[in-house]
């Protein structure tokens, strides 16, 4: 096969000098893989099969499981701490759970490589996050169709919330309001205020795909921002 651009998911130790990895790629989507002899001492491999490094890989292998025959770096890995690390594992993980195994993804490619652009800065990367959120629920056929169960439209004074099973939205107390869910259907989530109702939608969005086990990301995040209160209150 020709080689093709792809990022490293995920990574696990498998037998003395293996790793079991999960790859995005260009053209095949979540790729699974053995890389023989990547742990080894001084291997050339190791050092670029790393996380948020673009590489060209090709592989073998007519099963689930692949085969690495070709990996090499096609640049440097983005830069990323703190906050925006956190963002970067979140993403992998996320990718890594709900995308099956060689589903093509041309689009959730695209705004991974271009969430990985935004993420050293603290703005956009919420916007950059839920675009790639919004690219992996369209190809998996999930996101949802912003119109009450009988393909309705929203009533901008109502309040909705999301049912998983329709895609649709219902009524319901402690939800979101029909004029900010239309904003969100077309696209506009640059207005002020849409940031939070943007994170809930795809949350809800999720849950079914994730199931009961917690993202490790989420937790590693919510502990990172009672420390930075916790900082705070002792300042002041």
């Amino acid at each position: 096969m020709t080689p093709e651009p792809a990022f490293l998911l995920h990574k696990r130790p498998y037998r003395e000098t293996s790793a079991l990895v999960d790859l995005l790629t260009l053209n095949h989507g979540r790729v699974r893989a053995v890389a023989q002899g990547v742990q080894r001492p001084g291997s050339r491999s190791r050092g670029r099969l790393q996380p948020f490094a673009p590489l060209h890989v090709s592989w073998v292998g007519e099963g689930e499981l692949k085969r690495l025959r070709l990996m090499e770096g096609r640049g440097s890995a983005a830069l990323l701490a703190g906050e925006g690390l956190l963002c970067g594992l979140y993403a992998n993980e996320l990718l890594t759970r709900v995308l099956p195994v060689e589903l093509p993804v041309d689009e959730v490619f695209a705004f991974y490589t271009a969430m990985l652009d935004v993420l050293p800065r603290p703005e956009g990367r919420a916007g950059a996050l839920r675009r790639l959120e919004v690219a992996a629920l369209e190809a998996l056929d999930a996101w949802p169709r912003f119109t009450d169960p009988e393909g309705g439209e929203l009533d901008p004074q109502r309040r909705y919330v999301l049912d998983p099973a329709s895609r649709a939205f219902v009524a319901g107390e402690g939800g979101i309001d029909g004029r900010t869910l239309r904003l969100l259907a077309r696209g506009d989530w640059t207005e002020h205020g849409l940031a939070g109702p943007a994170k809930a939608v795809t949350r809800a969005a999720l849950a079914p795909l994730l199931g009961s086990r917690p993202l490790r990301s989420r937790e590693l995040m919510r502990q990172l921002a009672q420390r930075r209160r916790a900082g705070l209150r002792q300042e002041l």
